[in-house]
């Protein structure tokens, strides 16, 4: 396993960040890692990029204890955090030299720079500070510090924040590249880059996990496997329609409009048809629609929610 995460906690005081966390991670994964603010996504980050120490519980990083073996594990892991950590002052190439050295790099230093230069697209840009850099390019600095000493797991928080549509594509396209021979943990709150770069998602709420699937199966997995979406002639109270068996969970998306949160595999549009003629009421358009993984992500993070688990 590149990541070995068993039944961690962490405590600030008396509140719990992390409660009996445990997962694996094999090498060759690209890994997101979701939940709501203060889930303990970014503890658990920086618990696995030896930031921060575990209150009790065991993580191991390419066979190396974060407690026992710091040091080698900060060898084996590139780690970019959300707020990127540039020396503003420093030239572009000055400060990749500088993280070669850090890395100890010695002779294979200027091969790596030039390598990473051509492999974030800095090339543009290599002789402007970094301070003088468009968000785009930092975040491209941050990435190449990540990857100069060709780690085996890269470990990524909030990586395309404040990204403008084609930064943000060019920023995928590294991630999902880098993931072709290498372990990578992505923190995001864009449901649409985990389903386009994420080959599994692990999902953190009041730090504990809450679900652990490859991204298609947590489709399959979630207990409300279908929506129908449908628009009457005047309102309806929710508490009416969830009163039709099968009914999980509903919500009003605009005056006239609600998703129909479906249990289990049957089609309700029928049913719901009855309920319409039952309540005098027209339907003036109904479909049935497959849960996004943002619905999947606001059903199992809500507070009604947040004792259930998909393992």
């Amino acid at each position: 396993m590149s990541v070995k995460v068993e039944n961690i906690y962490k405590l600030y005081g008396k509140q719990k960040a992390l409660n009996d966390v445990s997962f694996d991670i094999k090498p060759g994964e690209i890994v997101g890692l979701l939940g709501p603010n203060g889930a303990g996504k970014t503890t658990m980050q920086k618990i696995l990029t030896c930031f921060i120490p575990p209150t009790s519980g065991r993580a191991v990083v390419c066979g190396h204890d974060v407690m026992v073996a710091p040091l080698a594990v900060r060898k084996k892991v590139g780690y970019l955090p959300e707020t990127n950590p540039l020396y503003l002052d420093m030239y572009v190439r000055e400060y990749l030299k500088f993280m070669a050295d850090i890395h100890k790099l010695g002779k294979n230093s200027k091969k790596r720079i030039e390598k990473m230069i051509e492999v974030t697209g800095l090339g543009p840009e290599q002789h402007k500070k970094l301070g003088a850099l468009s968000k785009g390019y930092r975040q491209r600095a941050g990435l190449a510090q990540a990857l100069i000493h060709d780690p085996d797991v890269l470990i990524f928080d909030e990586p395309t924040s404040g990204l403008d549509p084609n930064q943000l594509m060019e920023i995928r396209k590294l991630v999902v590249k880098a993931g072709q021979k290498k372990t990578v943990i992505l923190s995001t709150h864009i449901m649409q880059e985990v389903e386009a770069v994420c080959g599994r998602v692990i999902i953190i709420h009041n730090g504990k996990i809450i679900a652990d699937a490859p991204t298609p199966e947590l489709h399959i997995m979630n207990q409300a496997k279908k929506i129908i979406s449908v628009e009457f002639d005047g309102e309806i109270p929710g508490e009416e329609l969830k009163k039709i068996e099968g009914v999980k969970e509903v919500t009003k998306e605009k005056e006239k409009t609600y998703k129909i949160f479906v249990a289990g595999e049957t089609d309700l549009r029928p049913k719901i048809f009855n309920f319409a003629v039952e309540k005098k009421r027209v339907i003036l358009s109904i479909k049935l629609e497959e849960q996004s993984l943002e619905e999947i992500f606001r059903t199992l993070t809500s507070v009604k929610n947040e004792d259930s688990v998909i393992n």
